[in-house]
């Protein structure tokens, strides 16, 4: 088994990007405390891929390149103080 590249492992090294917890169901009023108390860890995986599913179904790949844009702007300005 080949081992990864230092390049290649920055490259593929996977963040994080948000959870889901049962106060978020209550938030959305449609589910009482006692309701939302039943589901276990089982359902909350369940919601939780199909979270991430419908994210990268519709959001993800249009979010991506607009926020990234911001970053780089300000990598790029933070470089070009850094040589003045």
């Amino acid at each position: 088994m080949s081992r990864l590249t230092k390049e290649e492992y920055e490259l593929t090294r996977a963040f994080p990007i948000t959870s889901v917890c049962k106060v978020d169901i209550m938030s959305t009023g449609k589910f009482t405390r006692e309701e939302v108390l039943k589901l276990d860890d089982a359902d909350m995986e369940r919601l939780a891929n199909g979270m991430a599913e419908a994210y990268l179904n519709v959001g993800f790949w249009i979010d991506l390149p607009l926020i990234i844009d911001d970053i780089m702007k300000d990598i790029r300005k933070e470089e070009k103080n850094d040589k003045e």
